[in-house]
């Protein structure tokens, strides 16, 4: 098989920035696929206007992959039919989430690739014995079949730590696209952003912020660095989050408003810093870190129920509940920040879906 490469449409979409929210898995009260919710969220994502979707990620939960659950190419092909059945006259990036052994990542690539995904968001979950050269290899490997969305993911979630020469290789390898940083943490943020600014690929890699405890401070601060005498900046242009995966027509609207205050000098610096606290006050109701992100994806569910896009908060795994208290601080942040939920739109939405799409199956 060739490498595949980006359309450079595609290529310059994502390069501007964009909202990719990580998709989430629709399960009913047996906790077997419920195909109409699955389905009803894509189309959520894409009315919200969403730029793309990244779907074989840990919010699609990675227990899609267990041999007696197998839903992993199921739901890459649920998303990619709604995308086609949109007929969308915009640019729309279609992400699969792509983990394990080099032999199982390059797989995944491949099943990516036969449903039109234009991107292998690539893990380093679950590796910790490898050493960095290994994992190198397993990115070039995965490159050479598909354009690979790199990902730092934190280690309280199965990440690991990894150097700044890491990265600068990382950086360095053909047909990496993109990274995405979610190592919450400024010193591992900072060794992402370097590393690429220093390689000779600074300017084909677009950066994401995965941080979802500093989105809005990610998405305003320009980085900036002396590289051979001459300066160099980067900036995080948009998101591939979780977070965004509810209130994401409010993220899409959030993210042209950070684009436009950055163009506008940051004329509204002190209410964007503002701003930045509010999401985060509302993403840890969320995604639980005061217990260790125990509750980050029925967190996630949890606020899809409300607004009628789930039946229920329930996860492969039954033993991922909400945490103590965490479903108070849900209706904390509800009562906090209602400027920042979209649940008349989405009412909206289900409205207008139910009768397009004569889905009797979703509630509003």
């Amino acid at each position: 098989m060739s490498t595949a490469t980006l359309d450079p449409q595609l290529k310059a979409f994502l390069d501007a920035g964009t909202v990719i929210p990580a998709h989430p898995l629709a399960l009913n009260q047996d906790r077997k696929l419920d195909e109409a919710r699955q389905r009803g969220l894509t189309r959520y994502y894409i009315a919200s206007g969403a730029g793309g979707v990244a779907v074989g990620v840990h919010s699609t939960q990675f227990e899609i992959r267990d041999p007696e659950v197998n839903l992993y190419e199921t739901v890459l092909q649920l998303a990619a039919e709604e995308i086609a059945a949109a007929n969308l006259n915009r640019p729309f990036l279609k992400v699969a989430g792509l983990v394990g052994p080099t032999e199982q990542a390059v797989k995944e690539a491949r099943i990516a690739l036969k449903h039109g995904y234009h991107l292998g968001l690539l893990s380093m979950g679950g590796l910790q014995g490898w050493t960095e050269k290994e994992i190198l290899d397993r990115v070039r490997a995965v490159a050479d079949v598909i354009p690979v969305f790199g990902f730092y993911l934190q280690p309280s979630v199965g990440g690991r730590i990894f150097s700044y020469e890491f990265w600068h290789a990382f950086a360095e390898i053909p047909n990496v696209q993109a990274i995405k940083v979610a190592s919450f943490n400024r010193y591992q943020t900072l060794d992402v952003v370097r590393a690429v600014c220093f390689s000779s690929r600074r300017d084909e890699i677009a950066l994401y912020t995965g941080n979802d405890d500093n989105i809005v401070a990610d998405l305003l601060t320009t980085y900036r660095f002396t590289v051979d005498g001459k300066p160099v900046e980067k900036e995080f242009v948009g998101g591939l989050l979780g977070h965004w995966a509810v209130w994401t027509k409010k993220a899409v609207a959030l993210l042209e408003e950070v684009k436009a205050s950055k163009n506008n000098g940051n004329g509204c610096f002190d209410r964007m810093l503002s701003l930045n606290i509010e999401v985060t006050d509302s993403n840890a109701a969320f995604f639980d870190p005061s217990h260790n992100f125990h509750g980050c994806i029925p967190g996630i569910h949890e606020v899809l129920r409300r607004q009628g896009l789930l039946e229920g908060r329930w996860c492969l795994n039954p033993n991922e509940e909400l945490s103590a208290g965490q479903m108070e601080e849900i209706d904390r942040v509800y009562a906090a920040y209602p400027h920042l939920h979209d649940d008349e739109f989405v009412k909206e939405f289900l409205a207008q879906d139910k009768k397009t799409k004569l889905s009797g199956t979703v509630s509003v």
